[in-house]
């Protein structure tokens, strides 16, 4: 059921309008969960910043997917995972690399490593440890790269917890 409905340029705190109406005139529309958002100009100008500053993130797009997939799967949020499931298909991630990542694993051991990571940092980040990032090392990621999941998977927290909390649905369509 939906908790939170979304706003139009018109309805929106003025900061949201003009971040709203500039999506628009970018791409067409701004998304439900944009639009949601709107409620908050802090967190829409939060959100905008930050997904931006994480599209420059140095993981292949496809391992990048699987991170989401993976965060997802823990998150529970269905219009994520539905976003980052068609968004690996496009990737070119078949429909086994998908429903492993959503188990946090992958038939590569490293990225299987770096998958369960990103969930250990999501659902219990007080427990790694420096040996962790060793182990990651190892498998051959950079500090980069650790960074990076650990943005990721800040990201998918934020979008897959506003849209539960908002009740966002993936379409029926």
């Amino acid at each position: 059921m939906r908790a939170i409905a979304p706003l139009t340029p018109e309805e929106a705190p003025e900061k949201s309008r003009e971040l709203l109406e500039g999506i628009i005139g970018r791409h067409g529309s701004a998304g439900d969960m944009v639009a949601t958002m709107a409620h908050s100009p802090a967190l829409l100008q939060g959100y905008l910043d930050f997904s931006r500053a994480l599209k420059r993130v140095k993981l292949p797009r496809q391992l990048s997917e699987k991170v989401s997939i993976a965060a997802q799967g823990w998150i529970g949020c269905g219009t994520c995972m539905a976003a980052h499931t068609a968004a690996a298909r496009a990737a070119g991630l078949s429909d086994t690399d998908i429903a492993l990542a959503r188990e946090a694993t992958a038939t590569d051991p490293r990225e299987a490593a770096l998958l369960t990571f990103a969930v250990r940092v999501l659902a219990e980040p007080a427990s790694i440890t420096t040996d962790d990032v060793t182990e990651l090392r190892g498998h051959g990621f950079p500090d980069r790269t650790i960074a990076d999941v650990v943005g990721l998977v800040s990201l998918n927290l934020l979008t897959g917890s506003f849209n539960l909390v908002a009740g966002i649905t993936p379409d029926e369509d």
